[in-house]
């Protein structure tokens, strides 16, 4: 998993929200239980202890303490109930303790008094721990004298409560924030599948196909904004994509005819009877070697633009790449032997890949041409081929001047000169390196470069397993 991923921190940022929207709701619902919870309680010894009251109020002056025991524990019944009484004059004196209750959660005994000083007509409720107990007192006037009210209930059923609400949404909340987590994951790579198909749809925009649009996501948000946008902008591309490549395959098209006419009316002039003076042969010579290099480039631009117009991936056939080697090695190598240069050829007896046969031997001429042009006398090319499960290899290296380590990334560019001025003597337009790239990307295939100043170049062609195109 991709930790920096947008639908990770997005994931992230939703379990976070959602954890503290967990927490607060669940600390919420605690305390507001509790809350409830004694106010309840706190209601039921308040009606309690008006009963209480009532009773003391109701008995005459001087009575005697059973018949106050005899009308609270007939009325309220607190042993049976579980409840705490005590009534206290104001000297101190006890009329009434209830006794031990039923469920022997407490001692009645043993309840302190609430040191609180509270005067008449006033109430205080207090927690009484260790005897999980709430009591509420109260101070009354009746004729028969001045009393302290306590009545009391036990908080074990409320803590019991709240125990059971605690453990639950201790084992809630972790399950709850997995599956926050779980499905935030879910919902925002969801949500973001529309960008993820424009990014795939725009990884197979090239210039072979200008035509290819992105989808048009009907959200009526911005993501269909953007689409639509980057969906213009692509229209506008590519007409002028297309211009340029009409006007270059024009332009290719009409120098070839007066360059034509140009390098015929010079050969004339030379072959003319009567002869011209040397100064004016030399002149119509450097013309004429200006008209070849002319021509070489034409040739050069015009391949350019079939090969963007994608005319190396209309017809492809299984192609013998070892033997195709073998072959344009051969038919070159009286140029090598001119200059000096020795050609080997390694290659296993064959190694299948998908193609067009013109196009690839254009790359091995392109590469073997480059290869003994910029090799000394007495220096050697390599051609190899090699074959595998992953694809085929074909590398082009020599022992020539080589390649400085600055130019290495530029060596592909268009029009692209390591040395102007050497490029021009041997008649180079730049465009060479530049069309193999070009090959190369149309057939699915990686070119490579490694060189050393003075030490050779080494060109690696990386061909994918053999897949043929339809046309």
């Amino acid at each position: 998993m991709n930790h920096r991923s947008l639908p990770f921190r997005l994931g992230v940022w939703y379990t976070l929200l959602l954890s503290v929207t967990f927490l607060c709701v669940g600390a919420g619902a605690f305390y507001g239980l509790q809350r409830y919870l004694r106010l309840d309680l706190g209601d039921a010894l308040k009606r309690r202890s008006a009963l209480v009251e009532q009773i003391m109020s109701a008995t005459p002056a001087g009575a005697d303490r059973s018949l106050i025991a005899e009308q609270i524990e007939t009325r309220l019944t607190p042993e049976i109930n579980s409840r705490f009484v005590r009534v206290t004059r104001s000297d101190g004196t006890f009329m009434y303790t209830s006794g031990v209750p039923a469920d022997q959660s407490f001692d009645p005994h043993a309840v302190p008094q609430d040191p609180a000083r509270i005067s008449l007509g006033e109430q205080n409720t207090r927690i009484v721990d260790p005897s999980h107990l709430m009591i509420r007192t109260d101070e009354i006037r009746t004729g028969s004298g001045d009393y302290r009210l306590e009545v009391g209930t036990s908080t074990a059923p409320m803590e019991l409560t709240l125990d059971h609400l605690e453990s639950f949404l201790l084992l809630l909340l972790p399950v709850l924030i997995v599956c926050a987590a779980a499905g935030g994951y879910l919902l925002v790579s969801r949500a973001l599948r529309p960008v993820d198909q424009l990014s795939q749809t725009a990884d197979q925009l090239s210039l072979q196909d200008v035509t290819l649009r992105l989808p048009t996501l009907r959200s009526g948000d911005a993501l269909e904004r953007l689409s639509i946008a980057l969906n213009n902008m692509l229209e506008r591309l590519g007409r002028s994509v297309q211009n340029s490549r009409r006007f270059l395959a024009d332009a290719s098209h009409e120098l070839r005819t007066p360059r034509t006419v140009i390098k015929g009316e010079l050969q004339e002039l030379l072959r003319a009877p009567g002869g011209m003076a040397p100064e004016v042969r030399d002149r119509v010579g450097s013309v004429l070697e200006e008209a070849d290099r002319l021509e070489h480039l034409v040739s050069g631009l015009l391949s350019l633009s079939r090969l963007d117009a994608g005319e190396a991936t209309r017809e492809w056939v299984e192609v013998d790449l070892a033997a195709l080697a073998r072959a344009t090695a051969e038919q070159m190598r009286l140029m090598a032997e001119d200059r000096g240069i020795h050609i080997r050829v390694e290659t296993p007896t064959a190694c299948s890949i998908g193609g067009d046969p013109a196009r690839l031997k254009q790359i091995i001429v392109n590469l073997l041409d480059n290869a003994i042009r910029f090799t000394t006398t007495g220096g050697a090319v390599t051609v190899r081929v090699t074959g595998g499960a992953e694809g085929s290899l074909l590398q082009v290296a020599d022992t020539g001047i080589g390649i400085p380590e600055a130019a290495l990334p530029r060596v592909f560019d268009r029009f692209y000169r390591v040395d102007a001025a050497r490029s021009r003597e041997d008649g180079g337009a730049g465009l060479g390196l530049s069309i193999v790239q070009a090959i190369c990307t149309a057939h699915g295939a990686r070119i490579e470069a490694e060189s050393r100043a003075g030490e050779g170049s080494c060109f690696t062609v990386r061909f994918p397993p053999l897949r043929l195109a339809r046309s």
